[in-house]
């Protein structure tokens, strides 16, 4: 397992749509482990193939213990519901955070690395990060939905007057 440089912004593979896996070969399942291994070494709680220079429908979610990891293969999401905004930041925009309006539920197909068919309905934090990351697959950044842009020294005090 390896730890893969990150793709920073502006590098066009972050506003390229990502081809869709046909076959879960070793190089994927690889490309899974180092997508992890990546992911840990930058504090991230999400990360898409595309963060790592590969078009493919990739994309890894483990927020905590308790949720697990998610390694989503030709992830799509199939129902959305409500609306919040929340503060946001990405591994390819260091030090840029911002709010930015998503679904509060949804619900969305993927393959795990076993080929194996599942359907996950998220609320709250974990759709979050599920959207942002599958927006990544289809060359969409989080900066262009900012509502309110936050500055790295600002992001703990917007954080504890905005908990709720």
């Amino acid at each position: 397992m390896a730890v893969l440089p990150i793709v920073k912004y502006p590098h066009p593979m972050l506003t390229t749509p990502a081809k869709e896996v046909m076959e879960i070969t070793d190089d994927i399942l690889e490309l899974l482990d180092d997508m992890y291994e990546t992911m840990v070494a930058n504090d991230g709680i999400g990360i898409a193939a595309p963060q790592v220079n590969q078009s493919l429908r990739i994309a890894l979610v483990e927020i905590d213990e308790e949720t697990g990891l998610f390694e989503m293969i030709n992830p799509q999401i199939i129902k959305t519901a409500g609306k919040t905004i929340d503060v946001e930041g990405c591994l390819s925009f260091p030090e840029i955070f911002g709010t930015v309006e998503r679904a509060d539920t949804i619900v969305l197909n993927y393959f795990d690395r076993n080929g194996d068919a599942y359907e996950v309905e998220a609320e709250d934090y974990l759709a979050r990060v599920f959207q942002h990351e599958l927006e990544h697959l289809e060359g969409k950044l989080f900066t262009d939905k900012i509502i309110q842009s936050i500055l790295p020294e600002d992001l703990e005090t917007y954080m504890e007057e905005n908990i709720k």
